[in-house]
């Protein structure tokens, strides 16, 4: 007996780690910009101190960009952005798709 892979499931993940990866690199080079910091999708990265207020704005533009989602920013707590997997997880639970 053969079990049937789904691969949507498949593609879906796939997907949803190379926007994580993305945006690892995004926050890398373009928010953080020190040699030697590490940043993984669990870093905290508000709470650290590594990032601030006036970034969080350009990492939600970037994040409604690559979930294709448009998320309410009156929504948002700080600790929905605190991490790279908080945030990709608000993105699912508050966005809704764009068209």
């Amino acid at each position: 007996m053969t079990e049937a892979i789904n691969t949507d499931s498949i593609n879906v993940d796939a997907a949803k780690n190379e926007a994580i990866r993305q945006m690892t690199d995004y926050i890398l080079k373009e928010i953080v910009r020190r040699p030697g910091v590490e940043v993984t999708p669990d870093t905290p990265l508000v709470s650290s101190g590594l990032i601030d207020s006036f970034a969080l704005v350009e990492i939600f533009v970037k994040l409604e960009k690559l979930t294709n989602r448009r998320i309410p920013a009156a929504k948002i707590q700080p600790k929905d952005m605190d991490t790279i997997s908080s945030m990709f997880a608000t993105a699912e639970r508050l966005g809704k798709p764009r068209q």
